[in-house]
Order: C-alpha cells, then structure tokens, then sequence
C-alpha cells in the first residue's frame, strides 16, 4: 500500500483549475459536433433527398465517436496507470483539437460523394479515442492532489469544466446558425471546428505546466506501479468496473438534451426557431456551472450516494416534462423545464461521478477503472441519440416514448449507486481497499 502523501500548497486549486480548463476546450470541441450533427450535417454529409434518414445518418455519426471511447479507455488507461496522469492529459488534448480541426476542412458529400461521410466518422473516432482518456486522467489528477475531505468539490471541476466547454460550444453556433442558409451549409459550419486549433494551443500550455500526483509518485518510488493494470482491475475491482458501466448511462441524459431534443424541437413537427433553443442549451449550462460544485460540496458533507441518486432519479423525471415542454411549442415552458432539468437536477449525478466512481479504485488501476467503466457506459449513451430518433417514430415526434426510453436508461445508475459502498470520508491512500474506514472529519480543510 502506497504511503500517505499530501499534495504540495496550492496545487489542488492548480490541477482543478486545469481539469476546468482543460475539459472545457476538450468538449467545447465535442459538443460543437454535436450541434452540428443535428444542424449541419445531414444536408452537408448526407442525401437531402431522404432528410429523415440523413438526420437518422448524421445523429449515428455522433454515437460513432462513443463506440471508438472503450477502446481508446483500454490503451490510454493502460498508460495512464503505467506513465502517469499527466501525461494522458496532454495528449488528449492534441488529438481532439487535431481531428476537430480536420472536421472544418473535410469536403461536403456534393464536392467527394460517399467519401466524404467516411472522412467525417474517420474524425468523429479520433475525437472520440481522445476523449476516452480525457475526464478520467483529469479526475484521477485532481482527485489525488484533493484534500481528503474536499475530493467531491475539487474532483467536480472536470465536469463543470465539460459543462463549461458545451456552453461556449453552443454560443459559438448562435450566430453560427443564424446564418443564411447557403452560407451556413457553404463556409459558416467549418468556422467553429476550425477554431479548436487555438483550443488546444491554450490548453497545451496550461497542462503542461502541471505536476503529477503525490499519489502516483509514491508508487512510482516504492516500485508500486502495476505493468498491467488491466488484469489487477479485473481481479480486483471487477465489481466496481460493472457498477461505474452501470452509473455512466446516466449521460444519456445529456445526450437526449444536447442531440435529440434540438433535433426534435427545429424540426417541422415543432418548428421551434434554431437559434431560441441553443440558448436553451446555452442558459441550462450556465446554471448548471454553478450547481455541480454545489452539489459536489454536499456530497462532501452528506455522501456521494443520496447525491448521486437525487440526480439519477430526479433526471428521469425532469427529462419528461422537458420533452413534454417541446412538444406544446411554448418557449417559456421549454426554457424553465430544460434549465430545471439539465440545469440542475442533472448537475447532482452528473457533479458527483467523478469522485463517486474514482473513489471506487485504488490509484494503481484508478485511471483504467474510470476509463473503462465510464466509457462503456457512455458508448450506450452515444448511441441512445441513435435509438431516441427511432423510437421517435418516422416523423420523428413520439416524444413521450422516447422520454420514456430515458427514464428506463437512468435505473441502472440508480442500482449501482445503491450496491456501492459510501467513499465520501475514507482517506485518500486506503481508497479502493475493502477494509477502508470512514476518519473523522477536520473542522477546518485547506487547499
């Protein structure tokens, strides 16, 4: 067992606020394909003639980027347990600002035919084998320069980060999508993709200057690192690999939010106006930048599970009423339920994950058991876009269906939320051990 370590003075807020910037630049870049793939894309990439298979096409375009996420989990878990958290961090970075960049350039399917659709998903898996690596490199980063007490706050930088990136995403394609249509399908589209090349500069330079963790220089210098991390993990730790597979379906939430219902709502059975619900999107996010540290720093206090549940069953509901909100057309019910629902009480599931699911593995298999775990589950959510737009019937408006297709995804995060062990007061060295013990907690706790 590792010894104790504590992480240097101030480097906590330093490795949160790289996790914040960090995935903020790495899924301003994911999200931004997201928009475009409901927007953009199906007249771009895909037969015009056949728009409801080219959205069908498009959306699954989306999901791809998912399927590659439990490979790339594999390979960057691997070394990421082997050669250190930060070092994952940067690559992750470069890789998804590189491929995005390449989406800007790609040929339309007027100028290339099919060959363009092929480019499009070659990109799409690149960005999806970087982000495969990303939150869990960043979570184990700052979860292991955390104070012990403080690992639920700090830990939900990540996602706040992520939160963060959605919503410059979406501003950036508010002008964007008001464009005239010919010069949004002709140049405006590659716009915000080929900004992502100044994303990864910026983010480059913060990450580099990080240090490694406390945690993994100990193993480093008592000869603790593992050299397969993977057999350790499902020996081990084959449990809590099901139960975070089990708790990532909850990004269904999102997807069906982010991809899905602006779909459903800009289509002709709605006719909500493009730009009005970005900013749905747009506001929700905003809010939902203050309440995952919120609801972090009460799982600091209360624990990670009632937390965690709260988001997990409360999505189920709130996702309901905003597809219901869409589908009576009325802006200021869409507006109030979509920042209700993705807003804030998603925030509570989605706030506390990373420290819930860290907290689960011991720092020598602590990456590879977040890669792998939530990357499997999320490869399901992808592709929840995928099956949402067939449940949703051929003209695409049985929303209450695929509302219903939502709420069933959220039951198994609430199942591995209610078989998992409380993590929330355990000392940071004994994580992942079975005869870990709560410690009292301090009454005070620096950074």
């Amino acid at each position: 067992m590792s010894v104790p370590t504590a992480a240097p003075p101030g480097q906590p807020k330093k490795a949160a606020t790289a996790a914040w910037i960090g995935s903020a630049l790495e899924y301003y870049d994911f999200f931004i394909y997201g928009s475009a793939a409901a927007l953009i894309f199906p007249k771009v990439f895909f037969d015009e003639a056949d728009p409801a298979t080219a959205t069908l096409l498009s959306l699954a375009t989306f999901g791809v980027a998912y399927a590659a996420r439990p490979v790339g989990a594999l390979f960057l878990g691997h070394f990421g347990d082997r050669l250190g958290r930060k070092k994952i961090m940067v690559f992750t970075l470069i890789l998804m600002g590189v491929s995005t960049f390449l989406i800007g350039c790609l040929p339309t399917r007027a100028q290339v035919g099919t060959l363009a659709p092929v480019l499009l998903v070659l990109c799409r898996v690149l960005q999806g084998v970087s982000a495969a690596g990303e939150q869990a490199s960043a979570n184990s980063m700052t979860l292991e320069h955390a104070p012990p007490h403080r690992r639920g706050f700090f830990t939900s930088f990540t996602l706040s980060g992520t939160q963060g990136g959605q919503l410059l995403a979406t501003l950036v394609f508010i002008p964007v999508a008001a464009l005239p249509e010919d010069q949004l399908l002709s140049w405006g589209w590659r716009v915000p993709f080929w900004m992502s090349i100044a994303v990864a500069a910026v983010g480059y330079v913060i990450r580099r200057k990080l240090e490694e963790t406390p945690a993994f220089e100990a193993q480093q210098a008592t000869g603790e690192v593992v050299k397969l991390p993977l057999v350790m993990l499902l020996r081990e730790h084959w449990a809590d690999v099901l139960r975070v597979i089990g708790g990532a379906l909850i990004a269904s939430v999102s997807t069906v939010f982010t991809v899905w219902a602006l779909a459903y709502a800009t289509s002709d059975a709605v006719g909500m106006d493009r730009s009005s619900m970005l900013w749905v999107g747009a506001l929700a996010n905003l809010v939902a930048l203050g309440a995952i540290p919120a609801w972090a720093t009460l799982s600091d206090r209360i624990g990670r599970r009632p937390v965690y549940l709260i988001g997990a069953v409360g999505s189920a509901v709130a996702m309901y009423g905003y597809l219901w909100a869409i589908s009576t057309g009325s802006y200021p019910l869409i507006l109030v339920l979509g920042i209700v629902a993705f807003g804030v009480v998603y925030s509570a599931a989605n706030g506390v994950w990373p420290s819930f699911y860290g907290e689960m593995f011991s720092t020598r298999v602590r990456l590879s058991g977040m890669a792998i775990g939530t990357q499997i589950g999320f490869a399901v959510a992808g592709f929840a876009v995928t099956f949402a737009a067939q449940i949703a019937g051929p003209d695409g408006d049985d929303w209450s269906s695929v509302a219903l297709f939502t709420a069933a995804l959220c039951v198994p995060p609430v199942i591995a939320a209610l078989s998992a062990r409380e993590t929330a007061g355990i000392p940071t060295e004994q994580l992942g051990g079975r005869g870990a013990r709560e410690v009292p907690q301090p009454e005070t706790v620096t950074a």
